[in-house]
């Protein structure tokens, strides 16, 4: 029988081989988005496409992963030597920049897998029609270019065809396939460390504690929603438009409490719309799983056992299970945020002391290309911070990324020496949390200052409507996008979602959402 002690070190020792991933791939990598905003993550898994471990990286990544593996276990079976590649939303992905690399790992006597490692990372382009593949299209093919799983390296051998065939459709080929090589290092690393764990704890000795694993995982989950009173908790939180029209999006959920099992049922959500706000369904379950990770807290394992008492629910169609092609680009980035929204409000009916007022809401993205001034294309693309939410006990923190997204800001050093552009403002929004007994996390302003003209594509959400403070905390100021033309000193208002021609001299400054307040203003004490 194994001891709880066996299971924890199991545990520790599978996340840190997902960890030590991460880093090889963040140090190897030679975007500045992987390197130095760590879009990316990493996670390892069971010979049955079981979920064993991941590393604390990208939540909208890792709740996804296992839909993508149980894709390509199904279509492939992998041998020594085999590194599968694939950015297909539909197949368990999330949107086309994200790339997954899959590997097996095999004992010393070859056979079949004993585990696989996966690593998905978030290219800065890979083609389509704007530069940093995160345009407001309204067809998947228009947001860059589909990998349906394929086998990038064969028995050791790298498909060159293959991968040549890739680089000629995105911008910056240099830096894609630097990623790409990072990814597949990170794949060597996790393979090294695996082996040698099995060396030394001994093969059956090791998978004979994958089952306790999983099942400590079950009953921690059960454990967290066993304290959430039984009931039904409908909620309705909206998207600011679809890009196109100006009508709201709503994203509807009803959470089902039963015992120790847990529903979240989307399927009154608003039918798919014509631009990227879609997201698949492996986002929509990922953002679910979550939020029930966070009821859990820290310490405990992340595994498949931790999903079994969770069921997501949706219905083809709609905006949370677009059906192909449909784009998903900012379903991804900007969906999965108000899913979370969603699933918090609905949770604070049933369990006020545990759960936030809505943060930031949006990922604030921007991608900006064009030309260096040595001739070459350039790609960049960054998320950007802004409030946390108040909680029960303690107010929200500003200027930081929130729910979906767990990257950096790219630092100013790094964007300054690569591209030609300059960060010319970069400061906390004073004054945008809401106001409460526990005030919201403040947002940022980020100001890009253009030396060259540039092509940038905008996807931001609250910019109509703002983040909901709860238990009388009031709400966090929308965001607003400013354009500053130099030739003309016209200060423009920028919608939230657009695509914009930037001019040398130019300034766009990004001021991001704050937080909501949590409990009686009057009661104030931040």
């Amino acid at each position: 029988m194994t001891s709880p002690i066996e299971i924890e070190v199991t545990n520790k020792l599978l996340a840190s081989v997902a960890e030590e991933m991460g880093i090889v791939l963040r140090k190897a990598a030679f975007s500045a988005n992987i390197k130095e905003r760590r879009d990316f993550s990493c996670a390892v898994f069971d010979s049955r496409a079981n979920l064993l471990a991941q590393a604390a990286h990208i939540p909208v990544h890792l709740g996804a992963m296992p839909a993508t593996v149980k894709a390509i276990t199904d279509l492939f079976s992998l041998r020594p030597g085999d590194i599968v590649i694939s950015n297909d939303p539909f197949l368990g992905g999330t949107h086309l920049p994200d790339i997954t690399l899959m590997s097996g790992v095999f004992d010393r006597a070859g056979g079949s897998p004993l585990f696989y490692l996966v690593t998905r990372a978030h290219h800065a382009d890979v083609g389509g029609i704007h530069p940093g593949s995160m345009s407001l299209s309204i067809s998947l093919d228009e947001e860059g270019v589909l990998i349906p799983p394929a086998l990038l390296v064969e028995n050791g051998h790298l498909d060159r065809h293959f991968l040549k065939k890739f680089l000629t459709k995105v911008r910056h080929p240099d830096e894609r396939k630097g990623d790409l090589r990072a990814q597949i290092a990170a794949l060597d690393r996790g393979k090294k460390r695996l082996l040698e764990i099995l060396d030394r704890e001994g093969t059956s000795d090791l998978l004979e504690r994958f089952d306790p694993l999983l099942d400590y995982g079950e009953r921690v989950m059960q454990s967290a929603i066993s304290r959430i009173p039984d009931g039904e908790y409908p909620f309705e939180d909206f998207l600011d438009d679809d890009g196109i029209h100006d009508q709201p999006v709503p994203i509807r959920v009803k959470v089902s409490i039963s015992g120790s099992s847990a529903t979240a049922d989307f399927s009154s959500s608003s039918g798919q719309v014509k631009t990227g706000l879609n997201t698949v369904r492996s986002v929509a379950c990922s953002a679910a799983y979550y939020v029930f990770f966070c009821l859990v807290g820290e310490g405990y394992p992340i595994n498949e056992g931790s999903l079994r008492p969770l069921h997501v629910k949706t219905r083809k169609g709609t905006i949370l299970d677009a059906r192909p092609p449909a784009p998903v680009a900012a379903g991804n980035v900007e969906t999965s945020q108000r899913i979370v929204d969603c699933l918090l409000g609905a949770l604070a009916q049933a369990a006020p002391e545990l759960i936030p007022a809505a943060s930031c809401g949006s990922m604030n993205n921007i991608a900006i290309g064009g030309r260096l001034p040595d001739g070459g294309d350039y790609a960049y693309y960054e998320t950007i911070g802004g409030g946390m939410g108040a909680r029960p006990g303690a107010p929200g923190l500003s200027g930081i990324h929130t729910h979906m997204t767990n990257t950096l800001n790219t630092p100013i050093e790094a964007l300054e020496q690569a591209y030609p552009f300059m960060v010319e403002r970069y400061s906390m929004r004073h004054g945008s949390g809401g106001r409460g007994k526990f005030s919201g996390g403040d947002g940022i302003i980020r100001g890009f200052l253009f030396s060259e003209p540039a092509i940038v594509t905008l996807l931001t959400e609250r910019r109509k409507t703002a983040p909901y403070g709860l238990a009388g905390g009031r709400p966090g100021k929308s965001g607003k996008n400013i354009l500053i033309r130099r030739d003309s000193s016209i200060i423009e208002h920028v919608s939230g979602k657009t695509h914009l021609r930037v001019k040398r001299g130019d300034l766009l400054e990004i001021h991001t959402p704050g937080g909501g307040g949590w409990g009686d203003p009057t009661e104030n004490k931040d």
